[in-house]
């Protein structure tokens, strides 16, 4: 192929240190001793999860305990939040003799935790422990907090600070929000020593079940399973109308799912998506709003979800495969949006597809990169099938890893340090946030208000169901800002989702509902950081890249609400039922997506300059209201919903046709 747009199937530049990129750029630039020490803690920390997990029994033969290895995962992953992540933007170039102290301290802490796991445990620390384990654990609490902060910012930090302290001064608290109080030393013990607060579900799905997915996403991107989705999807779409964008939508679609972070995956694709959309006749901002929505979205698509599917089936109780099964009409329903938003906007600035000589052929690309959709479906009958989640991901990443040494992308020692220092820089991330979400969480637990936050919510929302979900949607989405989706779906479920659940609500659909909603402040003013991050690549304003995506991802804002109203969406009811909802959905969708831009397939443009915003909205509002489910905790009944939709659909078109006659009329005249 000549002067081709698009790369061949290669790994990214692993020589490039990716805090010179602009959204990434509070990671600290490490120097090389500090690189292989990342290196060095992310091996040992993986050499910790793959012999609990896999319960081989590496030390003294036989499965070490839950605690144990808890305490020396969370303190390796503690000091690399300190090596990753400044205290101020003044020693971004260095690692100050401070932070030093600090790791040397964690490591000191942690040891001795972890040599005393069994006398915590057996002689009840979490209620009882020495003078020592009390200084320690104060020390360790105030620890937290900082890696909280630098992880996550100052939202975090405060918000973790004011509600960890919270058993300290509920029982002073007016009575709809009181709780029992406890003296400082006993909240610091049971913050740290205990197995409902930093060790509760959050470090403990992340240390026995996310760490895995970690590791196979790093690891697909430092094989190029990047470049090779992109040439995958430019091989089967790049010649469509609006081809370039399309592309964007399939493959950060597949890359998000495997990586779950919105900024990775956006830094993953799109310096190769962006630049083909910008070619083709895509504005900057538009082509940035395309690769943010894809991106986030890709969150929310199985097989894996970003391994937020995980954590939902431990609160739930349920299997993995129950919520990928339920996920894939909404996930579904989002993509077809975009991708329908897409051709009609394309439809309507006459954008074309990419010439096919300059595109790869599908054939090279699967011989070049077979061996990821092998890998790819490993990993997915083994989720599925044999429903080994914890194991599935170690397992799917030795395959990718040996498979990728017999082809010309091998990795040399080098290549395969950088890839593990990276997916330290990844974990001690997650990990910081983590810890200090746990510490919300224990508060609420022993000071007895998870119990009656539900019946608070439900209180001030007067038991109207609609307030409750309007109510939650901005809880989740406040929540949402600054977190990783994970970190956000786990604070969530413990302090909304039991609401949800107490008016009536359908578990699973309450739990994806928070999941939706609290992602999609990746892609919503002012914060959108998934938005922000394709602005950087595109060189584009951040808020107008923020805009198009949120306009592009319109879809997504009602979804939640959607299946929630009606798990039918869901894949939860008769087969008619199912049926019936997943085809107005399908239907609403297109209606809204010609609204949304103008342009509905078979018809044309809707409306010209000012006044052709009637039809566009009168569109807009029948698609909403044909994809609205019927039945459900609404009543409302289809026939209504149907003549509604229709009512306002005849509404706009007639309008539209009504405009072009005048046109023509004063076109004639003059």
């Amino acid at each position: 192929m000549s002067n081709s747009i698009i790369p061949p199937i290669a790994p990214p530049d692993e020589n490039k240190d990716d805090s010179e990129l602009p959204a990434i750029g509070r990671y600290r630039q490490l120097a090389i001793k500090w690189r292989a020490t990342m290196a060095i803690l992310t091996a040992a920390a993986t050499f910790l999860a793959i012999n609990q997990i896999f319960a081989l029994g590496f030390f003294m033969n036989i499965t070490m305990l839950d605690g144990r290895y808890l305490y020396l995962v969370t303190g390796i992953m503690l000091i690399m939040v300190f090596i990753t992540f400044p205290s101020h933007h003044s020693n971004i170039n260095y690692v100050p003799w401070y932070d030093k102290v600090v790791m040397l301290i964690i490591a000191g802490i942690f040891s001795y935790f972890a040599y005393n796991a069994d006398l915590i445990i057996l002689d009840a620390w979490e209620y009882a422990a020495p003078p020592l384990g009390i200084a320690l654990a104060l020390v360790t609490w105030a620890i937290i907090l900082e890696s909280g902060r630098r992880a996550g910012g100052w939202p975090i930090f405060f918000i973790v600070l004011v509600l960890s302290l919270y058993p300290i001064y509920a029982d002073k608290m007016p009575d709809v929000v009181a709780g029992i109080g406890m003296p400082i030393h006993d909240v610091a013990i049971f913050h740290v020593l205990g197995e409902e607060s930093l060790f509760g579900v959050a470090l403990n799905s992340f240390a026995m079940l996310v760490f895995g997915f970690i590791l196979f996403g790093v690891a697909l991107q430092h094989t190029g399973g990047g470049p090779f989705f992109i040439n995958l999807a430019f091989a089967m779409l790049g010649h469509k109308r609006g081809g370039a964008a399309k592309v964007a939508v399939f493959s950060s679609g597949l890359m998000g799912s495997m990586s779950g972070g919105p900024i990775t995956n956006v830094l993953t694709t799109g310096p190769l998506s962006i630049p083909a959309m910008r070619r083709t006749g895509f504005s900057r901002g538009y082509a940035a709003g395309v690769e943010a929505c894809a991106s986030t979205g890709g969150v929310m698509m199985p097989p894996i979800m970003g391994a937020t599917a995980f954590v939902m089936a431990s609160f739930l109780g349920i299997s993995y495969v129950t919520i990928a099964i339920a996920a894939i009409v909404p996930s579904f329903l989002y993509f077809f949006g975009l991708y329908m938003q897409i051709d009609a906007y394309s439809a309507r600035n006459g954008l074309k597809g990419l010439p096919k000589d300059e595109l790869p052929r599908l054939g090279q690309v699967f011989k070049e990169g077979w061996y990821f959709i092998a890998v790819f479906a490993l990993l997915t009958f083994m989720l599925v099938y044999m429903q080994r989640e914890a194991t599935a991901p170690f397992i799917a990443t030795g395959f990718l890893l040996i498979i990728n040494q017999f082809t010309k992308h091998r990795m040399n020692l080098e290549k395969f340090m950088l890839m593990v220092a990276g997916t330290g820089r990844l974990m001690a991330e997650l990990a910081g946030i983590l810890a200090a979400i746990g510490l919300i969480v224990g508060s609420l637990a022993v000071t007895g208000m998870a119990g009656t936050l539900a019946n608070d919510l439900l209180y001030l929302a007067g038991d109207n169901v609609l307030v409750l979900l309007f109510m939650g949607a901005a809880t989740s989405f406040v929540l949402g800002i600054g977190m990783t989706v994970t970190a956000a779906y786990i604070f969530l479920a413990i302090v909304l989702a039991p609401a949800l659940i107490s008016a009536g609500l359908d578990p699973l659909a309450s739990h994806m509902f928070i999941m939706y909603w609290g992602m999609l402040s990746f892609i919503t003013p002012p914060v959108a950081l998934a938005a922000f991050a394709a602005a950087s690549v595109a060189q584009v304003s951040p808020m107008r890249a923020g805009w198009e995506a949120m306009r592009l991802g319109t879809i997504i804002y009602f979804i939640p609400f959607f299946f929630v109203l009606n798990p039918a969406l869901l894949l939860q009811g008769g087969f008619g039922e199912v049926f019936l909802m997943i085809s107005t959905a399908l239907l609403g969708v297109v209606i809204i997506s010609a609204g949304l831009q103008g342009y509905l397939i078979g018809f044309g443009r809707l409306g010209e300059g000012k006044p052709g915003l009637f039809p566009r909205t009168c569109l807009t509002l029948s698609g909403l209201v044909l994809a609205a489910p019927s039945g459900g905790l609404l009543g409302l009944s289809l026939i209504l919903l149907l003549s509604v939709s229709g009512g306002l659909f005849a509404a706009g078109i007639l309008f539209t046709l009504w405009q072009r006659k005048q046109l023509a009329t004063t076109r004639q005249a003059a």
